[in-house]
């Protein structure tokens, strides 16, 4: 059997996604508590997921979605993690969101510091997972905000997007920021 380059480099991507689906569930958790979900985007979702990007730059004017929806596009697939944005409990001992305690945080409509903590945890071992394995890789929080408008990872808002790709020079390096 021969099995060609492009068949390989997808199947190494997909591997490293559902792999970096399993860091991000296994990284620490504040409280020993897992408020995070992960999803792998290909295809049509793929697809969605970079024309809502380019709909919030038409509505918000910034470019930098647009540049990084022209990212997503190269990509052969995106990671989505994200977090749940309820507090842990742990009340006044923490109190990190700013808020006195997780009453006023939910009634200020906060957001729990933990679950940002536990979403920048995951993302990192996702990332830097994917990073040994050799597959170029971007954090993105613009991607993050069309999932979330979008819906992909249910009532989870704190998302972030990691696009995958394989190619000869990423197409993450010396991209331009014009605002």
């Amino acid at each position: 059997m021969k099995i060609e380059s492009l068949q390989a480099e997808e199947a190494a991507v997909m591997a490293a996604a559902q792999a970096m689906c399993a860091a991000a569930r296994t990284a620490p958790k504040a409280c020993g508590v897992d408020m995070l979900d992960t999803a792998i985007l290909t295809g049509e979702d793929k697809d969605a997921l970079s024309a809502e990007m380019r709909r919030i730059a038409e509505i918000d004017g910034d470019t930098f979605f647009v540049r990084d929806a022209e990212n997503v596009d190269k990509s052969l697939a995106v990671v989505l993690i994200g977090a749940n944005d309820k507090p842990r409990g742990v009340d006044r001992v923490c109190s990190l969101c700013g808020w006195n305690g997780c009453g006023d945080c939910v009634k200020n409509h906060g957001k729990c510091i933990m679950n940002s903590v536990d979403l920048g945890i995951a993302v990192g071992s996702a990332v830097s997972l994917a990073a040994d394995l050799r597959i170029d890789n971007r954090i993105m929080f613009t991607a993050g905000k069309a999932a979330s408008a979008l819906g992909l990872l249910g009532d989870k808002k704190l998302i972030f997007g990691i696009p995958l790709s394989v190619s000869g020079k990423s197409p993450f390096f010396d991209r331009k920021f014009n605002r």
